[in-house]
């Protein structure tokens, strides 16, 4: 018979998770498994909200588990190591995004890509190599592989600092990748979200021209005067969008809603790149006589490895790069998860896990 997530494992836990796929969150009594030799544990201060919390929670991709703890955001301070642990020891500021495991023996493992590996092994709802779900960081403590932490450079804020751990190496991965975060290269950046927000940041910081593209007029200030952005375009304006047609290089698209692409690979010039991060939950229609006849390029991104991630978060904090933020107790989280399916929220829900999850542990 299998074993109640309070009795899988020997340490005690206390989160939020979802039940089903209302995605109502409430007070979760699980457990952790024991330090091992190579795991890193720590105490979570803050973990951001995600979007892919808000798909997950809802069972929008069709392949959640419940009871759901999620949370891929997750910073917080180091309380125990293993014995083989030589990246971080105890009282140190560290961080785990979105995975926690993988095989460590294919082509992408090797290629410091574990993000790619077949095996991936999730945050949260995904099965870990002994068997049990995943919990992520809606919880008040973290156990991971060292080879999963990353280490938060000291002096970055830890709260601001959370929300890098996804949207953070899911926009400065493809930028690298694609050769399009560079001086000289003008860039496009579809969105100004949690993704979108971050991705004007790091572009601007390696040396890219950056145009906000938007379905709202309302953001342009934001976008020019507050994240630097170089120009701004609203993208139902018909003339607008001619007058830019053929001049970006490429394009991060991070709206997770379905949208037209066909306007977004008109503002591409000859060989330029569309690439995808968000995860809109329905398809899009692909419109394929407009990359054939110019050589364009349409791709998807998915987070960064491990070696990567924390190269982003050193370029982070050597830039001052942060997430813009609303900082939440535990309690408002059902709230917040309403407000980010309206984006209603700028631009990053990040709960202060250390200060708020105690007190809402029933009494018993």
């Amino acid at each position: 018979m299998a074993k109640s997530p309070e009795e899988e494992h020997p340490v005690k836990a206390f989160g939020w998770a979802a039940r089903d796929p209302s995605g109502h969150l409430s007070p979760f009594t699980f457990s952790r498994r024991v330090t091992g030799e190579e795991d890193v544990r720590f105490k979570v201060l803050y973990c951001g909200i995600c979007h892919s919390d808000l798909h997950s929670i809802k069972n929008e991709w069709g392949f959640s588990n419940y009871p759901m703890a999620p949370g891929h955001e997750i910073v917080g301070e180091v309380t125990e190591v293993g014995s083989k642990v030589e990246k971080v020891k105890v009282g140190d500021k560290v961080g785990v995004g979105c995975m926690v495991g993988a095989c460590h023996s294919c082509d992408s493992c090797t290629n410091d890509l574990e993000n790619y590996c077949p095996k991936l092994i999730l945050t949260y709802n995904g099965i870990y190599y002994d068997g049990t779900i995943t919990y992520g960081g809606y919880s008040d403590s973290m156990v991971a592989n060292e080879r999963y932490v990353v280490r938060i450079p000291d002096g970055m804020p830890l709260d601001s600092a959370a929300p890098l751990l996804c949207a953070g190496i899911t926009v400065y991965s493809p930028l690298k990748y694609f050769g399009l975060g560079e001086p000289g290269k003008h860039i496009g950046i579809v969105g100004l979200g949690g993704l979108g927000h971050v991705a004007v940041k790091f572009a601007k910081a390696l040396g890219s021209k950056v145009t906000v593209i938007s379905t709202s007029p309302s953001k342009k200030a934001e976008a020019l005067e507050h994240l630097g952005a170089d120009s701004f375009l609203v993208s139902p304006d018909q003339d607008e969008l001619q007058a830019a047609m053929g001049t970006f290089d490429g394009i991060i698209d991070t709206v997770s809603a379905t949208h037209p692409i066909m306007p977004l690979l008109g503002l591409l010039k000859s060989h330029g790149k569309l690439i995808m991060v968000g995860a809109p939950s329905e398809p899009l229609e692909l419109p394929v006589f407009s990359l054939i006849i110019r050589r364009k390029t349409m791709a998807g991104s998915g987070i960064g490895g491990m070696k990567e991630t924390q190269e982003m978060i050193d370029f982070a904090a050597k830039h001052n790069i942060r997430a813009d933020i609303e900082v939440i107790s535990m309690d408002y989280v059902n709230k917040a998860m309403e407000r980010l399916e309206q984006a209603d929220v700028r631009y990053r829900f990040v709960i202060d896990i250390g200060n708020t999850l105690a007190a809402t542990k029933p009494s018993s």
